[in-house]
């Protein structure tokens, strides 16, 4: 499949520093890579034109209420920290998610004793101006498929607000099942339900195209510890 944009990926001198620099995921409209400093200044951008309605919290943590500034800082601390601590015990990868060439949100995948556990967890984010579009099933779908047919995972989990139809909804496409509620803060003396969802290799709803891979095998090594 070709890439979107033909996208030229990091520098192999980059690569050679931290192998997930190497690592590109592209889909029928989308691409996918680790955040890169350059790509911040978009990612920030991204946020900061708004990514919900400002009356409600979407996310478990609310990051979105910050100042301009914090969340400026916050988001790219959240980047820089994420990166420092992958390990095969625990990771985070933060990809950017590239449309038409610019960066539209975020994709996180996350794992904890992956090795023993063979699970992974998914969050994200798209500005607010491509919603709607069916972007974020494709770019879950994309790491969906990273993560069960390259790393060797076996389930993944998610979650969201009860109120959050569009982000059930993706999940619901994709082959989630309910998994239980919390009763979460979302904001200072609010709380909110929040529904947990679960999806194993077998019940993942396939799209009808196959994501391409670059870097597929350095990122593997690092994150399974070679345990696949």
């Amino acid at each position: 499949m070709s890439e979107p944009h033909e996208y030229s990926g990091a520098p192999e001198s980059l690569i050679r520093i931290w192998p997930l620099f190497g690592l590109v995921i592209t889909t029928p409209r989308l691409v996918l890579t680790p955040v890169r400093d350059e790509h911040l200044p978009e990612l920030i951008d991204a946020a900061l034109k708004g990514i919900h309605d400002p009356a409600e919290m979407p996310f478990s943590v609310p990051w979105t209420d910050a100042p301009p500034d914090a969340l400026t800082a916050g988001t790219a601390a959240h980047v820089w920290r994420t990166r420092a601590e992958v390990a095969a015990q625990a990771w985070t990868i933060s990809f950017a998610v590239l449309h038409e060439g610019r960066v539209i949100g975020l994709q996180d995948l996350m794992a904890r004793s992956f090795p023993l556990l063979r699970r992974v967890h998914s969050g994200s984010w798209l500005t607010r101006q491509v919603q709607g579009r069916g972007l974020g099933t494709e770019m879950r779908a994309a790491v969906l498929q990273f993560a069960f047919d390259h790393l060797g995972a076996t389930s993944a989990v998610s979650e969201a607000a009860d109120w959050n139809r569009a982000s059930l909804g993706v999940s619901r496409r994709l082959g989630y099942t309910p998994n239980g509620t919390t009763l979460i803060e979302a904001r200072p003396g609010e709380t909110e339900v929040q529904q947990h969802l679960v999806l194993s290799r077998e019940d993942f709803v396939r799209p009808r195209w196959a994501a391409g891979y670059r870097g597929v095998e350095a990122a593997r090594e690092l994150l399974t510890g070679g345990a696949v």
